[in-house]
């Protein structure tokens, strides 16, 4: 069994797309999942599961749609894919302000992505660096008045769903309680 990050985009957003995390840990056991663990409303998943990443997202986004009548952008990650996003961080010093440094995890690495035009709206503060298939975005003046992070999926040119460190230092911290 391996140990694998589920993060739902567009859920619990604005009263619209609604999933009690009850239910979905529910729905994630029927599917065969083991020690269903999930951290706050916004979709944030850690299970254990002997199928492989892309089986696990087409079955966890069909059971959803079948029972919620909603079909959300569902990323699995494995456990390393995970643990080697989080010790690439290039900008390990914003880690003191949790909320300013967000992951973009990527579906793809991207093929063309548009840095140039990033580059060009970004503010003087903001920093970002694509590796792979994480970009990575600090904005010490928020993320929501960024217009570098309202622009960056599209640049990027493949389906991105973002984590604030907080929420990715959480979920690091549910794995390594599940491991032990």
């Amino acid at each position: 069994m391996s140990t694998y990050i589920t993060l739902l985009r567009g859920i619990n957003v604005g009263g619209h797309n609604k999933l009690p995390m009850k239910e979905l840990v529910g729905l994630l056991e029927d599917l065969g999942f083991h020690n269903v663990k999930t951290y706050i409303q916004t979709g944030n998943i850690v299970f254990k599961s002997g199928k492989n990443a892309a089986e696990l997202a087409e079955s966890i986004k069909t059971e959803i749609e079948q029972n919620h009548g909603f079909a959300p952008h569902v990323l699995v990650l494995k456990l390393d894919e995970f643990k080697k996003a989080m010790a690439s961080n290039p900008f390990a010093e914003a880690e003191s302000e949790p909320k300013t440094l967000h992951l973009y995890f990527l579906d793809a690495e991207p093929k063309n992505p548009d840095l140039e035009s990033l580059e060009n709206i970004k503010k003087d503060n903001e920093r970002f660096m694509l590796k792979g298939k994480t970009f990575y975005l600090h904005t010490p003046e928020g993320v929501g008045r960024s217009k570098l992070a309202a622009r960056a999926e599209k640049a990027l040119g493949v389906a991105a769903t973002a984590r604030n460190w907080r929420t990715v230092d959480k979920i690091r911290v549910i794995t390594e309680e599940m491991e032990h």
